[in-house]
């Protein structure tokens, strides 16, 4: 019997995040964005690797081990990406998120690509754009609301929410 290259309930992309605190990252994701943990491996008193589902995706998780130079965005200076989490309601998840202690970056607000979106950072140093997807626009009409936008005539610029 063959074994499928990608294990059930993955994609052939998964975030794994390092963070300093992985157990209260873990405690922050289930609050904010509703993430239930799926596997929990400790290496003495940090966490080596958990898994969570946040919506129909999984990402994986662990403590800094610096002395593997396995470091987070605390420790490096800043995030050096984002993730995008689609929801139904981006107003309702953003503000669990700020409740849950999440930084607001940027409010949600209708983008010239059809989702509604607004940016986030967590406690650990990890940045998040959350959206509601509610237009399919064209791309000749993305581009056109994007020229638009650039000569000052329409919405804010979400080029750095992503």
């Amino acid at each position: 019997m063959s074994v499928d290259p990608i294990p059930e309930d993955y994609r052939s992309i998964t975030p794994y995040l390092v963070v300093r605190g992985a157990a209260a990252a873990l405690d922050f994701y289930r609050r904010a964005f509703g993430a239930e943990e799926i596997l929990r491996l400790p290496m003495g008193d940090r966490i080596g690797h958990a898994e969570l589902r946040i919506g129909n995706s999984i990402v994986m998780l662990a403590d800094e081990f610096p002395e593997m130079d396995i470091l987070g965005p605390q420790s490096r200076g800043g995030a050096t990406s984002s993730l995008l989490l689609y929801t139904e309601d981006v107003d309702a998840m953003f503000a669990r998120a700020v409740d849950a202690g999440a930084t607001a970056e940027r409010p949600p607000e209708d983008q010239f690509y059809g989702d509604r979106m607004g940016t986030l950072r967590d406690p650990f140093g990890q940045r998040w754009s959350v959206a509601t997807h509610k237009e399919d626009v064209p791309e000749d009409e993305m581009r056109r609301r994007m020229e638009a936008m650039s000569a000052g005539a329409a919405a804010p610029a979400a080029a750095e929410a992503v």
